[in-house]
């Protein structure tokens, strides 16, 4: 079920000029074998990424800087469409204004990443969009402490995730314990999402993590152990 709209104008016409770019593009002899890296899960245009990049900035050229409505509106409209390609414009577009956002946006964000979801929109809107909201309005924690509790696993690892660019500004006791909160997961994604997030605080403190890990050996899986320290030195 696609996310409901709240257009703008601005919204409107942003979104018609990248459907009507993208449109114009489309290879279907790359869409399928795209389609088929997802699993078959979304139809695509057959666009690579800085293809498709160049297409955006062309299409958009001469607009206006969006208000926090135009941004959200975008994104919301983006994923009323099947090809997978405007729901990365509409993500890409919506994280790139994040400085017209107030703490608000939190709510079209969740709506985004618990619509249409995989781990590709799921991990560009956690680590560019709720995560960079929070660290400028450290507040919105409450809504990650709700996310990591969550049955849906893509808020979770959303959750997971959210520091995963923030380097030395990480919450190390926050990292440590929503991993720890989802070490018992059988699912794939999390289990993944801990890995993660815990090798990317590794580069900012590589003993921080180890000491974490041989504390917790039994509880953490193989697979988030093994991919915690892939990469890192020492």
């Amino acid at each position: 079920m696609a996310a409901r709209s709240r257009g703008t104008a601005l919204a409107d016409e942003v979104v018609g000029r990248l459907v009507a770019a993208y449109a114009a593009a489309a290879d279907p002899g790359r869409a399928a074998p795209m389609a088929a890296y997802m699993r078959g899960q979304f139809p695509f245009f057959g666009l690579a990424t800085q293809e498709r990049r160049g297409l955006t900035r062309e299409a958009l050229r001469g607009l206006p800087k969006p208000t926090e409505a135009d941004a959200v509106g975008v994104g919301l409209r983006c994923w009323e469409h099947d090809e997978r390609e405007l729901q990365y414009a509409g993500g890409e577009y919506l994280c790139t204004h994040l400085s017209v956002c107030s703490p608000a946006v939190m709510g079209p964000l969740e709506e985004l990443i618990t619509t249409r979801s995989w781990w590709d929109t799921v991990d560009l809107l956690c680590r560019h969009g709720s995560g960079e909201i929070v660290r400028r309005h450290r507040e919105q924690r409450a809504v990650m402490d709700r996310w990591i509790g969550s049955d849906d696993r893509w808020l979770a690892r959303s959750a997971i995730l959210h520091q995963e660019r923030w380097g030395t500004e990480t919450d190390e006791g926050v990292l440590f314990d929503y991993c720890l909160r989802r070490a018992a997961d059988t699912e794939f994604f999390l289990r993944k999402a801990i890995g993660w997030a815990l090798r990317s605080y590794a580069h900012t403190d590589a003993a921080a993590v180890r000491a974490f890990l041989a504390a917790h050996d039994d509880e953490l899986s193989g697979l988030s152990k093994r991919e915690a320290l892939k990469r890192v030195a020492g």
